[in-house]
């Protein structure tokens, strides 16, 4: 099967690398490239891709308005985010709207295939270096914005999780943990293959496309706690590409 991808990047050098590196793969087909959100929303709906790679600072309309609109619209299409910038709040932001993925442009050739590959799949990566450091970083913010009370959309949340069963909660809040299906069956002693079950039930109670949000929900419900998920690394060795967040901030100027 193909992978239909549209690129959408203000800098048409940006695009160009993408393009060359995606086609060289026999299994990727670049179907449209936009050099801002507005064009990004209208190709969308006229090329019908399955990934759109979307830089976040654009003329216009930048990325996460564009995102907000192409998952708005009901657009089976699943946005991978591009960004340079310290990842705080863009990547809070992009989830919010409703991203399945984020990577920084600096990304190495296989990672952005990779990342492609499994955003299309429907798996909860977010980033291929660092998933459960991102998922990490988005329970921290989630836990340090102010607070507000909770909103409609949160106590809708709250509803959607007080279906699940009692399984189903168990496997969303490892979930919101960052911890992968395989993770998930041996701490629950059964199998990888019902796990996954459980995540489809849950995708589907919490009307989200993947699991990505899934967990986005979780924690803007306050469902699944910042210090849950900041326990998980205290306890362990921490995953590959875990110094992403710190080299980002390094880079980015204060």
């Amino acid at each position: 099967m193909t992978l239909r991808v549209l690129l959408v990047d203000d800098q048409a050098l940006m695009r160009e690398g993408f393009r060359m590196i995606l086609e060289a793969e026999g299994d990727i087909d670049v179907v449209g490239e936009a050099e801002d959100g507005a064009q990004a929303v209208d190709l969308v709906s006229r090329c019908s891709p399955d990934v759109v790679v979307m830089d976040i600072r654009m003329p216009r309309m930048d990325g996460i308005e564009a995102t907000r609109r192409v998952v708005s619209a009901g657009s089976t299409a699943r946005v991978l985010v591009l960004t340079t910038f310290d990842l705080d709040d863009y990547a809070l932001g992009a989830l919010r709207a409703g991203a399945s993925g984020f990577i920084l442009k600096d990304v190495k050739p296989s990672d952005l295939v990779n990342a492609v590959r499994t955003v299309a799949s429907g798996d909860a990566v977010v980033s291929p270096r660092a998933t459960r450091r991102l998922l990490e970083e988005y329970g921290r913010l989630a836990g340090n914005r102010a607070p507000d009370g909770p909103g409609p959309a949160s106590s809708r949340g709250l509803e959607d999780i007080g279906r699940l069963s009692e399984r189903e909660r168990e496997v969303l809040t490892a979930m919101a943990r960052g911890f992968s299906n395989a993770e998930i069956a041996e701490q629950l002693f059964v199998s990888e293959a019902t796990v996954k079950s459980h995540v489809g039930r849950i995708l589907s109670k919490l009307g989200v496309r993947d699991r990505v949000q899934a967990v986005v929900l979780a924690f803007d419900a306050g469902f699944a706690q910042p210090a849950a998920t900041s326990a998980r690394y205290a306890n362990a060795e921490r995953p590959p590409g875990a110094g992403l967040l710190e080299r980002a901030r390094a880079r980015s100027p204060r």
